[in-house]
């Protein structure tokens, strides 16, 4: 008797477990309750990498085709809004990405850094730079200084930094003393310049990380942070903002740039590659989720979670 009980409580821990697999939603979660839609703006470059990764670009800058009742946040404000509602969807760069809220597999594979960098993870999108134009600083120094940094993303020193927060390097092979003889700006003091960066919120730890890093290799100059999106960087760095109050010397965008934002040669590339993650509260039972039901909730044919097919 004693051994047919044990194997009855492991058949049934066994199809527990299944039960978990399939994304059943167990008797906690409300099937039934309308699913709250967050989306960033249209400037955002992972709105846009978003959108055309499920099969949506034409939304990418265009509200009218969304759901109704849609909620638009930044990066952060989608985080904290998945932390506290329940029943909400939304999504961030796989680099903001922490046990605060729940990732979903998208297309039945896991939104991890070795997924993106194996090509199986299909929603990734680049990390780019763009800075000014030769001549078009306000001094040769913070010109130098800018480019100096630029080629400090592309040392093994940089590349640690964008890998230990959370996006995935391109290679390198060289360290920055490997090549800081050729940047001569960096052996003076520069703490009187201020370099301002912008654009992509979504790369705003990765840059802060970085110019924070380097700036002490480099004569210890400032670095001012104001990123409010991806169609800012180019604007203000070569667009029609780069001689304005909001101007920059660095700029980022997490998407490709588009053919109106094409610079001068050598102003612009690629630091890292991100995956974009769809995120749900961690009372949600679900744990993934496919190309065709993202699609479907942000154009308002799914509106309560029981629509999604499990």
């Amino acid at each position: 008797m004693r051994k047919i009980i044990i194997i009855g409580l492991t058949l049934i821990s066994a199809l527990y477990l299944v039960g978990c697999d399939n994304n059943q939603l167990d008797t906690s979660f409300d099937a039934t309750k309308s699913i709250t839609v967050y989306t960033r703006d249209t400037s955002s470059g992972t709105r846009t990498g978003f959108m055309n990764g499920i099969g949506f670009g034409d939304a990418a800058e265009d509200n009218s085709l969304l759901v109704s009742g849609f909620v638009t946040k930044d990066n952060t404000g989608i985080l904290t809004a998945m932390k506290n509602d329940e029943y909400g969807i939304g999504f961030i760069s796989l680099a903001s990405l922490n046990n605060t809220v729940k990732g979903l597999a998208f297309n039945g594979v896991e939104p991890t850094i070795a997924n993106v960098i194996n090509n199986t993870y299909s929603l990734k999108r680049p990390f780019n730079y763009v800075i000014r134009a030769d001549g078009d600083y306000g001094s040769l120094d913070k010109e130098n200084l800018t480019k100096a940094f630029i080629a400090f993303l592309g040392t093994i020193d940089g590349s640690d930094i964008i890998n230990d927060k959370g996006a995935i390097p391109l290679s390198a092979t060289g360290t920055w003393d490997d090549i800081k003889a050729e940047h001569n700006v960096c052996l003076k003091d520069n703490s009187n310049i201020v370099i301002k960066f912008g654009g992509s919120d979504s790369i705003e730890k990765i840059a802060k990380a970085l110019s924070s890093a380097f700036a002490p290799k480099c004569g210890g100059f400032i670095a001012e942070h104001d990123h409010t999106g991806s169609s800012d960087g180019f604007k203000r760095t070569q667009g029609s903002e780069k001689d304005s109050d909001n101007a920059k010397d660095v700029g980022f965008a997490s998407r490709d740039f588009k053919d109106t934002e094409i610079g001068d040669i050598g102003t612009q590339g690629q630091l890292a590659w991100d995956a974009i993650v769809a995120i749900v509260n961690n009372r949600n039972t679900l744990n993934a989720i496919t190309q065709e039901s993202l699609k479907s909730i942000y154009d308002g044919t799914y509106k309560v979670w029981e629509d999604i097919n499990q």
